[in-house]
């Protein structure tokens, strides 16, 4: 398998793509808004789009790109094929060579740089697949970006699978209750399946820059950073300060109270361990920084901008607990 695999490393990924939209300000300035970024760079008539944008120029949006190569999809249907059927992002890296500007318009390209030997990991075992994204505009070179999936059978199907082969080897066929907690791809239970098991639900990334955040989350306590030399406090946690450039930084615990800045209601794609429709909201923290977590506690129809919420933890299975937040005063629950 892995030497199948391996064989489609340095194949394109994707073939003389263009963006669908120029450079343009409306997005920088939703951008920018959206990440509280008020770097005067990035507005005005010499404005730069942020570096960090990079990847939205290239993006297909719920359509697609035509360009996408059949090496790819033949990659992604030989590990679908082999049983490893579940993705998750994990991790993206970019380089950037120059700025892009308003006007200037994107083509690229990619290649499937590498696929890993079989990992396992907690979500489950599978397979890393790294492609590497050539941006140009007008031709010239702008950055690259390294986008990196794992294709994996998750860890709970995996051990659903054995207890069925143990099931077949003891009795000679499988037995009615392996069927039980069937589930289709909108996490319901499968007609006539008995009893629902609600799939997992994603895990966060955790590395060396964020760890103290979610080690924060475990003890009940949602941690900022606060640069030491100009005390600018920042989320999501960086390793540097984006007002002065200081590498050293404390935290701040958040009283835990704001109000809904921005919000959207997901309805698709579906997620197996999602229930569609639902919040997300990007919250606004009194301490004056803002958090993406879902709003609970309130129809989805009832989210409002300028909603005030508080913050409260949530178990969603026996090892996740994720801050939440829900309204308080007349729209709560």
């Amino acid at each position: 398998m892995y030497a199948r695999l391996k064989a489609y490393e340095g194949r394109a990924a994707a073939v003389a793509g263009v963006g669908k939209d120029p450079v343009n300000e409306p997005m920088i300035r939703h951008w920018c808004e959206a990440t509280g970024d008020t770097n005067p760079a990035y507005a005005g008539p010499d404005a730069v789009a942020p570096p960090t944008m990079l990847q939205v120029w290239t993006m297909g949006g719920l359509s697609g790109h035509g360009e996408r190569s059949g090496a790819y999809d033949e990659l992604l249907g030989l590990l679908d094929g082999a049983g490893y059927t579940a993705v998750v992002a994990t991790d993206c890296e970019q380089e950037y060579l120059r700025p892009l500007r308003p006007g200037d318009r994107i083509t690229f390209d990619a290649v499937i740089e590498s696929v890993s030997e079989r990992k396992t990991t907690r979500l489950g075992t599978g397979y890393f697949v790294t492609t590497r994204t050539e941006v140009r505009a007008g031709g010239r070179l702008a950055g690259t970006h390294r986008f990196r999936i794992l294709k994996y059978v998750p860890a709970k199907q995996r051990r659903k699978d054995g207890e069925r082969e143990a099931g077949k080897s003891r009795t000679g066929h499988t037995s009615h209750t392996s069927h039980a907690g069937r589930t289709d791809c909108t996490g319901r239970g499968a007609a006539g399946s008995g009893a629902a098991t609600r799939p997992v639900r994603p895990r966060p990334v955790v590395n060396r820059d964020n760890a103290g955040f979610w080690e924060g989350v475990s003890r009940h306590r949602l941690l900022i950073q606060r640069c030491t030399e100009c005390g600018t406090p920042r989320f999501p946690w960086l390793p540097g300060c984006n007002s002065c450039g200081c590498p050293e930084w404390d935290t701040v615990e958040t009283a835990g109270e704001g109000t809904v800045y921005s919000y959207v209601v997901m309805h698709h794609p579906p997620f197996p361990a999602f229930d569609p429709p639902y919040a997300v909201g990007l919250v606004e923290l009194a301490e004056g920084v803002r958090i993406i977590s879902n709003v609970v506690g309130v129809p989805h129809d009832r989210v409002r901008i300028g909603m005030p919420v508080r913050l409260e933890f949530e178990r969603v299975d026996e090892e996740l607990e994720l801050p939440v937040f829900r309204p308080v005063g007349a729209d709560g629950s």
